[in-house]
């Protein structure tokens, strides 16, 4: 069991506060990560959302922000609905001379292991990647 934290980093080519946004503001999070009902950047704010392979089972998520840093991290748990497990996501925000460096952090992921294989470490490293390399990029530098 690897219990080391889940790291994956991304550079954008853009203002740390337009990716303070993308990760903040709910209408822009809809564009490129998961359908909210709500999101408000704030301590103790709740929300859950469906998510899961295009191909495979749909997974209801619970989250709970847990910590707020403005313009610089925002970390919030991670659970599932009828599975076993907790863990912890932080998004981090660094200014660089070329635009804006993310790292998200996702610890506890070995709590998930014996839920099979949609909760490995491979396939949260496949989905967190996909995220920033892919999505988030794509949403932030069109």
């Amino acid at each position: 069991m690897n219990i080391k934290p889940l790291i994956i980093e991304s550079v954008y080519d853009v203002s740390v506060e337009k990716v303070w946004e993308a990760l903040t503001q709910n209408e822009q999070l809809k564009e490129w990560y998961f359908q909210l009902d709500e999101f408000k950047p704030k301590f103790g704010f709740k929300f859950d959302f469906i998510g899961g392979t295009d191909e495979g089972p749909r997974y209801l998520h619970f989250c709970e922000i847990v910590d707020v840093v403005a313009h610089h991290q925002i970390t919030y748990t991670w659970k599932y609905d009828n599975y076993p497990g907790n863990s912890t996501v932080k998004w981090e925000i660094f200014p660089t001379d070329k635009g804006t460096r993310v790292q998200l952090t996702h610890t506890g992921i070995e709590s998930f292991e014996e839920n099979g294989k949609d909760f490995t470490r491979e396939s949260f490293k496949a989905g967190w990647t996909y995220f920033l390399h892919e999505a988030l990029k794509k949403f932030l530098e069109p």
